[in-house]
């Protein structure tokens, strides 16, 4: 009965983990994706979101960051992107991201955050 249950349980937690990315999709289309995209290389108003957690902000060739983005001095982690999908103003003063700004929801932050982890495996 056990395994029925953790089995049970499992399946529920990976249904819910599958919504979230979805949701975390709706929020990069209606809130990224006018500036960004998730395809290496497609820079576009902002620089690609592709494998963005491991990558130095500032970082992305062939693009023109900002003098404060290029000087952040920070390697992206999902805290760190948290903080800027909050608040880009207070986490990295002098940024481009006009008009954005911030998503105050931290639920909405963490399956943003969750979706673009997503894409990372599915390379």
């Amino acid at each position: 009965m056990s395994i029925l249950l953790s089995s049970s349980a499992t399946s529920q937690e990976s249904i819910n983990r599958r919504a979230d990315v979805e949701l975390g999709g709706r929020v990069f289309n209606s809130s990224c994706r006018t500036c960004h995209t998730t395809r290496e290389g497609d820079n576009r108003l902002g620089p690609h979101l592709h494998n963005i957690v491991g990558r130095k902000a500032g970082a992305v060739s062939n693009y023109g960051y900002s003098s404060a983005m290029k000087g952040a001095g920070f390697v992206w982690d999902e805290a760190m992107l948290d903080r800027f999908i909050a608040n880009p103003d207070e986490t990295v003063p002098g940024n481009s991201m006009r008009p954005y700004g911030g998503l105050a929801s931290a639920d909405t932050r963490a399956k943003l955050l969750l979706f673009l982890r997503s894409l990372e495996k599915e390379q």
